[in-house]
């Protein structure tokens, strides 16, 4: 079984997606072992709540330092003991001690085509602006490992999206979580609690 931590800011359509596929089978030999928020308000934490799953809020802004809101959410993310973290919207940087304890066990989403619009900078809305701005015909998203970078982890699943003309970024943004990350995001926490996941040389490898 693989115990599954998510990390999120806000709504929390990601994590529902990664419910409804736990709950339905689609996803399976997986447990959501607990969310944590760093927004004591984000509806995440009562989607959580709605689903008999832990729900925990630690904000940088309850701390005297970034060092030791660091240490205590750290803290909060070994109880749960995670087999796998999943960043669903987590607007907080994870700490270098998480990312070397937890190496090629978290994940990210990120709404763009890496190495499309991605990094320091590129996050919600704003992605799906610099897209419009810049003309491309198609969106999509990413899942990918994360490591000390933004953005540049490995990348585990890609799927692209149409923009149509007329696009708002708002429009845009519901179709690319539609039509990819409600999609591909539950189909890598699939693929890595079925065991097909191999990173190598920086690269991911998914076995048949």
């Amino acid at each position: 079984m693989l115990d599954v931590v998510v990390l999120v800011s806000g709504g929390g359509t990601n994590l529902q997606a990664l419910i409804d596929a736990v709950e339905s089978g689609a996803v399976a030999n997986t447990k959501l072992a607990g969310v944590i928020s760093n927004n004591r308000n984000a509806y995440a934490l009562q989607r959580a709540e709605d689903n008999g799953i832990p729900g925990i809020c630690i904000s940088p802004k309850e701390f005297a330092s970034r060092e030791e809101f660091n240490e205590r959410f750290l803290d909060a993310v070994d109880t749960l003991q995670p087999d796998l973290i999943v960043l669903a919207g987590f607007l907080v940087v994870i700490p270098p001690a998480m990312i070397e304890k937890y190496r090629n066990r978290i994940i990210n989403i990120h709404p763009s085509l890496i190495p499309s619009f991605c990094g320091t900078g590129y996050y919600g809305l704003k992605v799906h602006e610099a897209a419009l701005k810049r003309g491309v015909k198609v969106a999509g998203a990413t899942v990918h490992f994360v490591d000390e970078g933004t953005d540049t982890g490995p990348i585990i699943l890609q799927k692209a999206v149409e923009v149509v003309q007329g696009d708002t970024p708002e429009v845009l943004q519901r179709r690319v979580m539609e039509q990819a990350e409600w999609k591909i995001l539950p189909q890598a926490v699939g693929l890595i609690a079925a065991g097909r996941v191999k990173v190598e040389d920086g690269r991911v490898f998914i076995r048949e």
